[in-house]
């Protein structure tokens, strides 16, 4: 685990059911992990940070190991609403909420949908804030070059119009919301410069679809 601003904690740990890393997160404050993995050194990576109270998916598909945590540390667990469908077999039970509310203390629910009614953005509001996302954005190059969508074979019938809906889902984040560091479930994190570089992502892929 690495506090990569004051109170936000980051880290990588490997997916077995994909056979990739991916990143989790959390924010000591509000007591929040968002998306957890256990962490290499196993939970003993909290001992001396406050204790998790709860954990906030970013959608349906990233429940993880969200049970050990509630297990040691009888934290809640919540997606939004519109995810619950399938997540009656998870091996946690799964709260739900809505687009604009805020989960925890500092962090609001905000829209993406398009790849799934679920799909959400979490806004830190933590030093410049930060934005986590879940499957709609991620890196390319092993999680560490640049932002990218996932290949056009994991975004459903008609690829085009999902990174279209997409495009303006991350217009309306970048209109609105105040972020300079972005949090990636694939991806290595950006801190500092992270409105920036979905400004230009945003352009350059708008360019490749008009």
């Amino acid at each position: 685990m690495q506090e990569i601003l004051p109170g936000l904690y980051e880290w990588t740990a490997m997916r077995e059911t994909i056979h990739q890393p991916v990143h989790s997160a959390y924010v000591v404050e509000a007591r929040t992990l968002i998306d957890p993995m256990v962490p290499t050194e196993g939970l003993a990576a909290f001992d001396g940070l406050p204790r998790p109270e709860r954990i906030v998916l970013t959608n349906r598909h990233h429940v993880r190991h969200s049970a050990p945590f509630v297990e040691r540390f009888r934290c809640t667990v919540a997606c939004n609403a519109a995810g619950l469908w399938d997540l009656a077999d998870a091996p946690v039970r799964v709260g739900g909420f809505e687009f604009g509310d805020e989960v925890a203390p500092g962090i609001v629910a905000e829209k993406v949908g398009t790849l799934t009614q679920e799909e959400t953005a979490l806004h830190i509001a933590l030093g410049p804030g930060a934005l986590a996302f879940a499957d709609s954005l991620i890196r390319d190059h092993g999680g560490a070059g640049s932002l990218a969508f996932f290949p056009d074979g994991l975004l459903g019938s008609d690829p085009v119009a999902v990174r279209r809906g997409l495009l303006a889902a991350f217009q309306r984040l970048v209109d609105d919301v105040d972020f300079d560091v972005l949090l990636l479930a694939h991806g290595a994190p950006i801190v500092g410069g992270g409105k920036r570089a979905l400004r230009e992502f945003i352009a350059t892929q708008q360019a490749q679809l008009d």
